[in-house]
């Protein structure tokens, strides 16, 4: 009896830490809600997501509100009280349920509001204090995984607001809103799995089994693909020091009572003990680290399904020679997930699972992680059910609008938006060419490249190819006629946008092109005795003689009969005249310096042996001048 109450007084002083530790460090998720009316509410106000159900991360829900006349907690059935809210007729706005807190649990009420139709709950909470988080229940468990509609917590003083304008008879129109709920700033996703290696503690183990068995698959394919990148995690806790050496804590803790679990059993004199749970979570860790290194991260996920089913604690399998079959047949490394391990009967740290316990701590915009399983996404905690279609949307929703993978586009996710109307985008019905793309949050409208071309335009009335090769596409959106076997096209390859009417044409290029009459604008085949014929985009001009020639670039006529040769030998006879002369200057020019150059050589020789009169003169001036000296 003592001991049971001195292990009952550890479980007090180890909650109390943690609490005292998660004050003000917990974070309240919150989407948006927005009262579009009656007018004197109109305005958006925060609201806090509850932990079950599906919330639309990334997206919107609008309806109408209702607050029932009876059962107002929804904490019995409105079956009782024939209450539905249902839409009166099909395509009718979804309806969403106002109700008071008290009485229940909230995921009781989340219960009865769906299966009477309704869309979504809105609790109103009967304190004027901040928001909380309807968290899903220890007990009374049985509707946890069939809740399927969003459920949201809103302010007292907003709730009653809302209550009083319905009992007025007023028509309360909300949009939910969950698109900014998570941050979604690039192409790719970073998120982490709070989860726990026990698989006997009731409903919540089944629901991480049930969610890794369902998710693997997507999961695998987002990491190998990169379009994800994820990390598992494991919550312990340490024993106080003044229970470190009691047999309790020696039981469910490892490394001198500094990583512990709870009993999987809560008995602790028989089974598996929390050290048992804590030994395990390490190997998971380890598996992953090692995988991480030889760059198959996504071995996690097989190893974790894999150990729930070949080494469960029902069987007495769930043990460390149980544990390393499971890691062998991944062809994982044994050794290095040893050493990764250690010794957890060592007085000393872990330094795996000290990070592990550092990483509990909240940082930037995310609080302590409290709650298990928890999901955290874009550093942001996911509130909800733990279920493959709803965790991917969460996911998908945190991604840069256009740059999702294809399985957040698939209908099981989404809806397209494209195939209604077009989304209200651009299209060309004739080449098939629309502005529309679907995306996980909704559609864009954004003018597309086709076959290498890139559209531009707002993408909403308006898109028109660009750059080289539009004219492939839609003739470039230019005007475009065809007669008589002959096509005429305004748009130009050569230029990279416009449409221009070609020569003979006249108009805006765009929509019309017109023929020019040039024959009655008198623009061409004006000569003497010329006849005009106007064509389609052109013109034929004809001389008044049959032995006349027009010549279009002189618009001009000439003798067909022997011009063409007397012109010719002309011309040649020029050319040879001009060559001969060009060949007797040269020769002249060649003659003169050739003379000059043998003069001067000859004048150099006989410098050299016969004095000149010239200088026999300069020699007696310099003797004269040097008799003076």
């Amino acid at each position: 009896m003592m001991r049971g109450q001195a292990w009952l007084a550890l479980l007090v002083v180890v909650a109390l830490a943690l609490a005292d530790a998660a004050a003000g460090r917990f974070v309240v998720e919150k989407n948006s809600i927005q009262v579009t009316s009656p007018d004197e509410l109109k305005g958006k106000y925060e609201c806090a997501i509850g932990n079950f159900g599906v919330p639309q991360y990334g997206g919107t829900l609008h309806g109408w509100v209702e607050y029932p006349k009876s059962n107002r907690k929804a904490c019995q059935s409105f079956d009782q009280f024939d209450i539905s809210f249902k839409p009166k007729q099909a395509g009718g706005r979804p309806i969403f349920v106002l109700v008071d807190r008290g009485e229940c649990f909230f995921t009781t009420k989340a219960w009865n509001a769906q299966n009477a139709g309704a869309a979504a709950v809105l609790v109103v909470d009967d304190k004027s204090e901040p928001l909380i988080t309807m968290d899903n229940p220890e007990e009374g468990k049985e509707h946890l995984e069939n809740i399927t509609i969003p459920s949201v917590l809103i302010t007292k003083k907003l709730g009653e607001s809302l209550k009083k304008s319905a009992e007025n008879g007023d028509m309360l129109s909300v949009l939910l809103d969950w698109r900014e709920s998570l941050p979604h700033p690039d192409e790719r996703v970073e998120y982490e799995f709070w989860t726990n290696s026990n698989d006997e503690c009731g409903p919540k183990c089944d629901m991480q089994m049930d969610f890794v068995r369902s998710f693997r698959g997507t999961a695998q394919i987002l990491e190998k693909k990169g379009y994800t990148q994820f990390t598992p995690h494991y919550i312990t806790w340490y024993c106080p020091e003044a229970f470190v050496d009691s047999k309790q804590c020696k039981s469910q803790c490892i490394n001198h009572g500094r990583y512990c679990a709870p009993d999987p059993e809560q008995d602790f004199s028989q089974g598996y003990d929390g050290k048992d749970v804590v030994v395990q979570n390490l190997h998971q860790i380890c598996v992953f680290k090692i995988a991480n290194e030889t760059g198959k991260p996504w071995l996690w996920w097989d190893y974790v399904h894999d150990f729930a089913l070949r080494c469960p604690m029902k069987d007495k399998k769930y043990t460390h020679d149980c544990a390393s079959d499971v890691i062998k047949s991944l062809g994982l490394d044994i050794e290095k997930i040893n050493k990764c391990v250690g010794d957890p009967e060592a007085n000393e740290e872990n330094e795996i699972l000290k990070a592990e316990q550092d990483a509990q701590i909240g940082h930037d915009q995310r609080g302590d992680v409290t709650i298990l399983p928890t999901l955290v996404i874009n550093n942001r905690q996911y509130r909800g059910k733990l279920d493959k279609v709803a965790v991917l949307k969460a996911i998908c929703s945190g991604f840069e609008e256009t740059t999702e993978p294809a399985v957040c586009l698939s209908e099981e996710v989404q809806t397209n938006e494209c195939l209604e109307n077009n989304g209200g985008c651009w299209m060309d019905k004739v080449n098939n060419v629309t502005a529309c793309k679907d995306t996980f949050r909704g559609r864009v409208c954004e003018c597309p490249i086709v076959r290498g071309v890139k559209f531009v335009g707002d993408g909403y009335t308006h898109c028109e190819a660009s750059g080289i090769g539009r004219c492939e596409i839609n003739n470039g959106g230019c005007w475009q006629e065809t007669k008589d076997g002959k096509t005429i096209s305004a748009c130009s390859n050569e230029v990279s946008e416009g449409c221009k009417c070609p020569v003979g044409f006249k108009g805006d290029g765009g929509n019309s092109c017109e023929d020019i009459d040039e024959c009655k604008e008198k623009l061409y085949c004006q000569c003497k005795g010329c006849s005009c014929k106007n064509t389609w985009g052109s013109y034929e001009c004809s001389c008044g003689d049959d032995n006349m020639l027009y010549m279009r670039e002189h618009d001009t006529c000439i003798s067909k009969e022997g011009t063409t040769t007397t012109v010719g030998w002309s011309f040649l006879w020029v050319i040879f005249f001009g060559l001969v002369f060009a060949g007797v200057g040269a020769y002249a020019v060649y003659k003169y310096r050739l003379r000059s150059y043998m003069d001067s050589e000859i004048r150099a020789i006989m410098a050299q042996y016969m004095p000149l009169d010239n200088q026999e003169g300069a020699n007696q001036h310099q003797v004269v001048h040097a008799n003076d000296i």
